[in-house]
């Protein structure tokens, strides 16, 4: 199944919508890492300060008094641990974890300005902070440094707290921007669903220009529509003309051959001469039928494509098509009867192909099957009309029938056949929702039947 073209832009924007939400994530992730590292560098920082402030010189000696306020501070991180440690001047530990390394970095901090960086301590990544005061006492002159390390695990939950949240936001704002953009194309494809639906309620005949009213995209579509079936008008006028053209001039000729042949007949001498002169009055009817039913071929493709159907009386059709294909010359022993309703049997179609193809049953029954009786009727029955073309002779074998209806499909085509009879008439019949069948009489006789629905019972009025 081919992919719409809403589906195919909601899934490129889908994927950009995606696309920019990893994205965002990511940056949140950062950021959320970066603002719980500066909310407890914070607290680390003012614990090793406090911690710094209490180193005091008392009677030679350096002492420490740690104050209870660092560790509260460093305390709201409570799933935390902590480390510290205090270094004398000569680099010794006074107090705390003695193999708490001091970080590189730290040999030179001075002041108020601690030194803030990662480590690890005991196998485990740690946050830590070092501070360095220099004293000046005449027992004790130097620099002594204060370490303090605080694991990690705080800081993660807090970034990872502060991300689910970012999460949950950008997944909301995913949603409805997706939402809104489905919304948003199946409105803005609209014209293009609209231009298919009036297209798909023209008659199939209607080769006028389209005149919707559509965004400026879709107007070189418009007017590539437009230029197409102005040209595919122009042929389909120019192929109506060129079988006009080629009905009138070629059947002409055939006519005025076939009028000088019989004038010549008188004149040719001989037995040879006659039977040479039969031969070829023999082929030029094959030509001339050949060639009618050709023609008739091409104009009922024709019709079927640009004629609009109507609704029209099957017995006023039928009682002309019964005229014009028996000829004033038939046989005197023929017996020939038309034979239809009182009152009108409406159908929907097209009177000039319904008249070709009923002559051509006729024809083709007076052709290759009438010996002495030729009857023609129209019936309506069960909501169909039926014209039955009935002659008393052998028919066709119930085995060929399926081929009849087939183009150039025949069993006489050393007596003239060919082929086209049912096969114009079958297409007639289809076209017009209708079909073309056979059917043998058990007291002798064949019928060809051609059954279209009634206007009736098809919905329309009679």
């Amino acid at each position: 199944m081919r992919p719409s073209l809403a589906s195919r832009l909601m899934l490129r924007i889908g994927v950009l919508v995606a696309a920019g939400a990893v994205i965002l994530v990511t940056a949140a992730w950062y950021y959320a890492r970066a603002a719980a590292d500066d909310a407890y560098d914070r607290l680390l920082v003012g614990a090793v300060l406090q911690m710094t402030e209490s180193l005091a010189v008392e009677e030679g000696e350096l002492t420490v008094s740690l104050p209870v306020s660092a560790f509260e501070l460093l305390g709201l991180a409570g799933q935390d641990r902590i480390f510290y440690r205090v270094i004398d001047t000569a680099g010794r530990t006074l107090t705390g974890y003695d193999d708490l390394a001091v970080p590189p970095g730290a040999v030179g901090v001075i002041g108020d300005q601690p030194l803030v960086t990662g480590g690890h301590h005991g196998g485990e990544a740690v946050r830590m902070a070092v501070a360095a005061r220099r004293l000046t006492d005449p027992a004790i002159s130097g620099t002594a440094r204060v370490v303090v390390a605080q694991t990690e695990r705080a800081r993660r939950d807090l970034a990872r707290e502060l991300t689910l949240r970012v999460v949950g936001l950008v997944v909301v704002m995913a949603a409805v921007a997706v939402a809104g953009t489905m919304l948003a194309i199946r409105y803005a494809l609209r014209p293009v669903r609209g231009m298919g639906e009036a297209l798909g309620r023209r008659d199939p005949h209607d080769l006028t220009p389209l005149s919707p009213e559509v965004p400026r995209e879709l107007a070189p579509f418009v007017g590539s529509i437009n230029h197409f079936m102005g040209r595919l008008d122009q042929r389909v006028g120019g192929l109506q003309r060129f079988i006009a053209d080629a009905a009138h001039q070629i059947r002409t000729p055939l006519t005025a051959l076939s009028a000088q042949l019989d004038l010549l007949e008188p004149a040719v001498a001989g037995e040879d001469g006659r039977r040479h002169l039969a031969r070829v009055q023999d082929r030029l009817r094959e030509l001339s039928r050949l060639t009618n039913q050709l023609l008739s071929h091409a104009m009922v493709i024709h019709r079927a494509d640009v004629v609009q159907l109507k609704a029209v009386d099957l017995v006023d059709v039928a009682r002309r098509a019964f005229r014009s294909a028996i000829p004033i010359t038939i046989d005197h022993d023929t017996l020939v009867s038309f034979d239809a309703p009182q009152g009108p049997v409406m159908v929907l179609g097209d009177p000039v192909s319904l008249r070709e193809a009923i002559a051509n049953c006729i024809d083709n029954a007076l052709t290759h099957g009438v010996v002495s009786r030729l009857e023609v009727r129209v019936v309506a029955r069960d909501g169909r009309a039926l014209i039955e073309v009935e002659d008393d002779g052998p028919g066709i074998p119930a085995e060929d029938w399926p081929h009849m209806l087939q183009r150039f499909a025949t069993t006489r085509a050393g007596d003239g056949g060919t082929g086209l009879g049912f096969a114009i008439a079958a297409e007639v019949m289809a076209a017009h929702g209708g079909e073309l069948g056979f059917r043998r009489l058990e007291a002798g006789g064949f019928v060809v039947v051609a059954a279209l629905p009634q206007l009736a019972a098809r919905g329309g009025q009679a």
